[in-house]
């Protein structure tokens, strides 16, 4: 075989190129290499065999009717994940299997925080397909993704898409909002509540639990409750019944382009503005200042006072997305944490605060 010698070349077409580098990658023999690619929908199915035996359907029955989602194997003993929204409230759950079985299932713990619940069935170790979880930090946009459960009652439903964004914010069940959430077009309607948003290697990251729509059904705007977070909160409401949150005692907002002109910042700044301490929360003990009102006095800016919180132990926060997903992923109540602040728009502070629980 003659040496390759690298020569500059006169431009050409990118399907040129393409075309001589798969031929350059193509056997000396002439014999074509048929699996340099495996179709997608290959993929799907062996994706689809291996995870749909961990995935159940969820009907309830409540006291103003039933209900019907989804949920997951975790474990050998019998749990399974699904939404809060799913059975909280049930009279009655009956969790059904791929292979045809049904059994009687009871609520281990409900966390509305987080939309998320576990819920036990008594069935040998042997009949259970536990799945396994990825690390949703892993995620980047793009990616494939594919969605298992009932949609309308239709069991064992899978659909396809990609993780359209990531750390995203919606309301959970309470006043509370839920952080770091991902977003996907993969088709999600109601009866896919509490299913796994699974990855191409058959792991789930993430639990199925809202869509935005205009019709009620989806519109390829899709939410799933990051793995890390899932993981964490099933731990919990398995080993005592609830999941505590960390509480930091403050409201605020993202820095605005108003707030970056106020105080000349970089159009690019980021951070959160402190817009209100909570008299009883665990901010009102720190060194934090509420957001003065901001008004002019003859073309001149006056009674201007604004903390930004722009990291959380060294870890740059964006905005309030960013703040209630690492006290959510990396807090605990009772552990104290170091702010680093911009004060009014010249100084750097670094103020420590122990966190309170919700």
């Amino acid at each position: 075989m003659k040496h390759l010698r690298h020569h500059f070349i006169a431009p050409m077409t990118i399907g040129a190129i393409i075309a001589l580098l798969m031929l350059a990658a193509l056997p000396a023999a002439g014999i074509y290499a048929v699996d340099l690619v495996r179709h997608p929908n290959d993929v799907f199915t062996d994706v689809y065999r291996h995870a749909s035996p961990s995935v159940v359907a969820i009907s309830v029955e409540t006291d103003s009717g039933g209900g019907n989602g989804s949920g997951f194997v975790i474990d050998g003993d019998g749990h399974i994940v699904t939404n809060a929204h799913v059975v909280d409230a049930a009279q009655e759950i009956v969790v059904s299997f791929i292979d045809g079985a049904k059994v009687r299932g009871a609520i281990v713990g409900i966390d509305k925080a987080s939309d998320l619940a576990v819920v036990k069935v008594n069935l040998p170790a042997a009949r259970l397909s536990p799945v396994a979880f990825a690390d949703s930090q892993d995620l980047v946009i793009g990616q494939t993704v594919l969605a298992i459960g009932s949609p309308y009652g239709q069991g064992w439903t899978l659909t396809s898409g990609i993780v359209s964004a990531l750390d995203r914010t919606i309301r959970g069940l309470t006043e509370f909002s839920i952080g770091g959430v991902i977003q996907t077009d993969a088709s999600i309607n109601p009866g896919n509540s509490g299913g796994p948003l699974i990855n191409l290697d058959g792991e789930v990251i993430g639990v199925n639990s809202q869509i935005i729509s205009g019709t009620g059904s989806s519109a390829g705007v899709g939410f799933a409750i990051p793995s890390n977070l899932t993981r964490r909160v099933a731990r919990s409401l398995i080993e005592t019944g609830q999941m505590r949150y960390s509480l930091i005692g403050l409201t605020g907002f993202d820095v605005s382009l108003t707030v970056t002109e106020l105080l000349g910042l970089p159009n690019n700044f980021r951070g959160v503005v402190v817009r209100e301490i909570l008299d009883d929360g665990p901010a009102a003990a720190s060194d934090l200042r509420e957001i003065a009102e901001m008004r002019t006095l003859d073309n001149e800016l006056v009674d201007m006072r604004v903390d930004i919180i722009t990291a959380v132990d060294g870890v740059p926060i964006i905005g309030m997305n960013d703040l209630i997903t690492y006290l959510a992923r990396q807090t605990r109540p009772g552990q104290e944490i170091t702010l680093s602040v911009l004060r009014d728009g010249v100084q750097e502070l670094a103020l420590p605060l122990k966190l309170g629980s919700r």
